[in-house]
């Protein structure tokens, strides 16, 4: 054993102040995804579990813990968007938040603007610099080592529309530092932001 490494079992728990696994997996951008449900209400929501899993077709997905608004509208229309959460946005985006009831609209609830979808039929936050429209490609619930069923839903989407606004395009490419865009980064009220970004080629052999 290294003295100089702290070594847990999950399953003896970890002995600290709280569990380090979100602060370890960090920073991630934050699934701030918008549905609607079949009687045509609308819902947004950020989640801590997200990211992307495929360029062709591009392929998302996100986690929630709990069968929330977000996924049982998701099942039910087989449709949804993700909003980029940006530094201006913080705010409105924590808002969204709130545990609120499925009648609540947290577009309005954080003072945002539904901005209709092209090709779903689920809006998407008008004042994030990017947006990606989503089909349902399915939903899994997930379970533990033993078998268990969990309460954590994993929700995977293939993209078929992208909402860029242009004040974000510089020589053809999304300019992610001027975007903002903000992380979870940690424990409970802990977020990140892009500092300096630096390029690295990958090696062709």
């Amino acid at each position: 054993m290294n003295p100089d490494v702290h070594f847990y079992d999950p399953a003896e728990g970890h002995g600290l102040r709280h569990d380090p696994f979100k602060a370890i997996v960090a920073p991630r951008l934050i699934g701030w995804i918008s549905t609607r449900s079949p009687e045509g209400r609308l819902n947004l929501a950020p989640y801590s579990f997200f990211g992307a899993f495929s360029t062709f077709p591009s392929i998302i997905g996100f986690s929630s813990e709990g069968y929330k608004d977000s996924i049982r509208n998701i099942e039910a229309t087989g449709e949804f968007a993700w909003n980029l959460a940006t530094r201006p946005l913080a705010e409105q985006m924590n808002r969204s938040s709130a545990p609120v009831g499925p009648e609540v609209d947290e577009f309005a609830l954080s003072g945002l603007t539904p901005a209709a979808g092209r090709n779903i039929g689920v809006p998407h936050v008008a004042e994030a610099p990017a947006a990606l429209e989503c089909r349902l490609l399915q939903i899994v619930r997930l379970h533990a080592l033993d078998g268990t069923p969990m309460d954590n839903y994993l929700a995977l989407g293939q993209v078929v529309g992208v909402h860029i606004q242009k004040a974000f395009l510089k020589d053809g490419l999304f300019d992610t530092h001027a975007a903002q865009p903000i992380m979870r980064a940690g424990y409970r009220a802990d977020y990140a932001e892009i500092g300096e970004m630096f390029q690295m080629v990958r090696p062709t052999a």
